[in-house]
């Protein structure tokens, strides 16, 4: 059989509130979504009461009962007494009796009655007193509780089943064994306690609560107007029917709470309930014994029907009562009382410490400065997380219950901190735009400003008569001139058509010299004024460097062209010219040269001379 209480991971929005609800803090955050962890829960049902998105819900066992009812075996329901707070929109009890037998059940019981003998049991255990003092079990949850997070309270557990087990007793005993005994109630753990009787007389072969009683009616179109009066199957309660409500119990043996004179205190609701067992101990001053309620009375369990209605309940519960007490045959019940007194209805406890370990102090701090709460006045806590202060959060931490985004103020930080990140990065995005804005504004214009350059530059190039060509290492053209073009035929101006320029055209497949421009583009050597003959056409050719190793350009004339020719001997003349010049001025020199040193000698001699005359006289 499936767990008691599941969550629907699909629904479950982290909302934390089931962790807040749980008193054995058996809820844990894993993969997105709140788990139950089955061994430490309690069955109180709180959280599948305040979860919002109603992604909690317990085990339903409609199909186990219908099963049963379609057997051949005689089944018998034992009503809770908060069934009274539960259908208070039937305007008689009789009716839902009737609609319960409907749906095919033989026998109809009122837990009541169990009430009464367990209530007797009680006031025997308190009044033959030795001193000890007792926590009562009537109520699933709190004998679940003191097991697994009480250990040192087991022995304090009053040794009386609940009142349903009693009563599933007294329905064997007066209508056989062999009966099948269905509860409903509006307690969730009870499905789970139950269990614990599954080998006596006080089994219970199925467990539904009210909420699935109604289903039942749905599918079944059973409503108050479709039955019959009828009444509940003998035995029949007297005052148990109060037992929902706080005192209850004690109502039913007639135990009158005298605050001066009563050794019981009782306690009802999660908070109350927690606080009397924290103050409860053997070693306590308490000396009272305490009548515990986990939810506010039953009338307010997690198996009745939607609706904040306690006191509504309540007075239901009571005016039900009150019309009971009015046609009881009061003679009948006592002979009951009697004959079922005898009745086992002990039953023992065992401890099942579900309580994690402790972790040091050092761990706790640990983890409360990785939350930024190093500080005691950051320590007080929210509860926005579900436990009350931030110590225990980290405690629950170092046991692997909860994680950092569990708490608030953490997960706040956090999200400012990146929030800011995402502040800065989206600025530094904007500077980013707004710097790539203007660099691909400034790309433009310098692309057009290129593109108009190129534009003149090949311009100019074609007004030029001379062929001008540029190539790259791989010696295809980068840019060549109109008369480069018509310079080397048709074909090439059929290319020039289709890709102006030539670019990328190969140079040697159009000059048969242009091992020259490879030639410079490996020595970086310049070539200037060659005059080579391609086809009875004497071309001028100059290939020099532009990017050394990379990039060459070559200047080509015809120098069989009129305009060529002119202008080529026109070059060639002043050539001559200015080399016969150069040559006459060689020769003036050497000539001026030689007359100064013949002046030179011939006045020596003559000095010479002038000077031999004189000293002979």
């Amino acid at each position: 059989m499936s767990q008691l209480i599941e969550v629907d991971k699909d629904r479950c929005n982290l909302s934390f509130t089931c962790i807040r609800a749980c008193p054995a803090k058996a809820i844990k955050i894993a993969d997105s979504s709140a788990n139950i962890i089955a061994s430490k829960c309690i069955g109180c049902g709180n959280c599948v009461v305040v979860c919002a998105q109603d992604a909690i819900s317990f085990r339903h066992e409609i199909d186990v009962v219908n099963d049963l009812i379609s057997s051949d075996s005689k089944v018998a329901a034992i009503c809770d007494p908060a069934i009274s707070g539960e259908f208070n929109d039937i305007s008689d009890y009789r009716k839902f009796v009737a609609m319960i037998r409907e749906l095919g059940f033989d026998l109809v019981g009122e837990v009541a009655f169990g009430v009464d003998l367990v209530a007797q049991k009680y006031r025997e255990l308190l009044e033959d007193f030795h001193g000890k003092y007792y926590l009562t079990t009537h109520c699933p949850p709190v004998r679940s509780f003191v097991e697994k997070y009480r250990p040192n309270l087991v022995e304090n557990l009053a040794p009386i089943v609940p009142p349903f087990v009693a009563m599933a007793k007294v329905m064997r005993k007066k209508y056989g064994e062999d009966i099948k005994v269905i509860y409903i109630t509006s307690c969730v753990s009870a499905k789970d306690d139950a269990r614990s009787f599954s080998k006596t007389d006080g089994k219970l072969n199925g467990v539904i609560t009210f909420q699935e009683l109604r289903q039942m009616f749905d599918i079944a179109a059973i409503n108050e107007y479709s039955v019959e009066f009828s009444d509940f199957d003998p035995p029949v309660g007297r005052k148990g029917g109060l037992y929902p409500i706080n005192h209850g119990l004690w109502q039913a043996v007639d135990m009158q709470q005298d605050l001066l004179n009563s050794s019981i205190i009782s306690a009802d609701g999660r908070n109350n309930f927690l606080q009397s067992l924290r103050e409860f101990s053997v070693e306590s001053t308490l000396n009272q014994n305490i009548d515990l309620y986990y939810c506010e009375g039953c009338g307010m369990g997690p198996g009745m029907s939607p609706g904040d209605k306690k006191y509504t309940r309540q007075s239901n519960i009571i005016q039900y009562v009150e019309k009971r007490l009015k046609v009881i045959d009061e003679s009948n019940w006592k002979n009951d009382m009697a004959a079922y007194k005898d009745l086992d209805l002990s039953r023992s406890f065992k401890v099942t410490d579900k309580r994690l370990p402790q972790p040091s102090e050092e761990e706790v701090d640990r983890v409360l400065h990785d939350m930024g709460k190093s500080k005691v006045e950051d320590q007080l806590g929210c509860g926005a997380c579900g436990y009350p202060s931030c110590k225990e959060f980290a405690v629950a931490y170092c046991q692997g219950l909860t994680n950092f985004e569990m708490c608030y103020s953490y997960s706040i930080k956090t999200l400012h901190t990146y929030i800011n990140k995402v502040h800065a990065a989206n600025e530094n995005l904007k500077n980013t735009k707004e710097a790539l804005k203007e660099s691909e504004e400034k790309a433009r214009k310098e692309e057009v400003a290129a593109r108009e350059a190129a534009e003149t530059i090949t311009a100019m190039l074609n007004k030029i008569r001379a062929g001008i060509v540029m190539v790259d290492a791989d010696l295809n053209i980068i840019e060549a001139n109109l008369s480069f073009v018509k310079m080397m035929g048709e074909d090439a101006k059929m290319l020039n058509d289709v890709i102006p320029g030539l670019k990328g055209a190969d140079i040697n497949t159009l000059l048969p010299f242009g091992k020259l421009f490879n030639t410079v583009l490996q020595t970086g050597q310049e070539i200037i004024n060659r005059d080579t003959t391609v086809e009875d056409v004497i071309l001028n050719v100059s290939v020099f460097t532009i990017k050394k190793h990379q990039i060459v350009g070559g200047i080509i004339r015809d120098l069989t062209a009129p305009e060529v020719r002119r202008e080529e001997i026109i070059n060639r003349a002043r050539s001559v010219i200015r080399d016969n010049l150069q040559t006459v001025q060689q020769i003036a020199f050497l000539l001026g040269e030689s007359a100064s040193k013949t002046e030179k000698v011939l006045n020596s001699i003559i000095e010479a001379q002038k000077v031999g005359e004189s000293h002979g006289s």
